[in-house]
Protein backbone atom coordinates (compact mmCIF):
# COMPACT_ATOMS: atom_id res chain seq x y z
CA UNK A 1 0.00 0.00 0.00
CA UNK A 2 2.90 2.32 0.72
CA UNK A 3 4.18 1.99 -2.87
CA UNK A 4 0.77 2.94 -4.27
CA UNK A 5 0.61 6.07 -2.11
CA UNK A 6 4.15 7.04 -3.13
CA UNK A 7 3.31 6.50 -6.81
CA UNK A 8 0.19 8.68 -6.56
CA UNK A 9 2.08 11.44 -4.75
CA UNK A 10 4.89 11.41 -7.33
CA UNK A 11 2.38 11.42 -10.18
CA UNK A 12 0.63 14.45 -8.71
CA UNK A 13 3.99 16.24 -8.37
CA UNK A 14 4.88 15.49 -12.00
CA UNK A 15 1.49 16.70 -13.25
CA UNK A 16 2.08 20.06 -11.57
CA UNK A 17 5.28 20.45 -13.62
CA UNK A 18 3.60 19.83 -16.96
CA UNK A 19 3.47 22.84 -19.27
CA UNK A 20 -0.15 22.58 -20.42
CA UNK A 21 -1.07 24.31 -23.72
CA UNK A 22 -3.38 27.31 -23.63
CA UNK A 23 -6.92 27.12 -24.97
CA UNK A 24 -5.91 28.96 -28.16
CA UNK A 25 -2.99 26.59 -28.77
CA UNK A 26 -5.22 23.57 -28.24
CA UNK A 27 -7.80 24.88 -30.72
CA UNK A 28 -5.09 25.73 -33.28
CA UNK A 29 -3.45 22.30 -32.99
CA UNK A 30 -6.83 20.59 -33.24
CA UNK A 31 -7.60 22.42 -36.51
CA UNK A 32 -4.16 21.51 -37.86
CA UNK A 33 -4.83 17.83 -37.15
CA UNK A 34 -8.30 18.00 -38.74
CA UNK A 35 -7.04 19.75 -41.88
CA UNK A 36 -4.06 17.43 -42.31
CA UNK A 37 -6.26 14.38 -41.77
CA UNK A 38 -8.74 15.59 -44.38
CA UNK A 39 -5.92 16.33 -46.84
CA UNK A 40 -4.36 12.91 -46.38
CA UNK A 41 -7.78 11.29 -46.75
CA UNK A 42 -8.24 12.98 -50.12
CA UNK A 43 -4.72 12.12 -51.29
CA UNK A 44 -4.93 8.47 -50.24
CA UNK A 45 -8.47 8.15 -51.63
CA UNK A 46 -7.28 9.58 -54.94
CA UNK A 47 -4.35 7.19 -55.07
CA UNK A 48 -6.65 4.28 -54.25
CA UNK A 49 -9.03 5.32 -57.02
CA UNK A 50 -6.14 5.73 -59.48
CA UNK A 51 -4.59 2.35 -58.68
CA UNK A 52 -7.98 0.63 -58.81
CA UNK A 53 -8.70 2.22 -62.19
CA UNK A 54 -5.32 1.27 -63.60
CA UNK A 55 -5.56 -2.29 -62.25
CA UNK A 56 -9.06 -2.83 -63.61
CA UNK A 57 -8.25 -1.26 -66.98
CA UNK A 58 -4.90 -2.84 -67.72
CA UNK A 59 -4.42 -5.83 -65.44
CA UNK A 60 -7.81 -7.53 -65.42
Amino acid sequence: MNKVAAFLKESQTELRRVNWPSRDETIRYTWIVIVLSAFLTVVLGGLDYLFTYVASKYLL
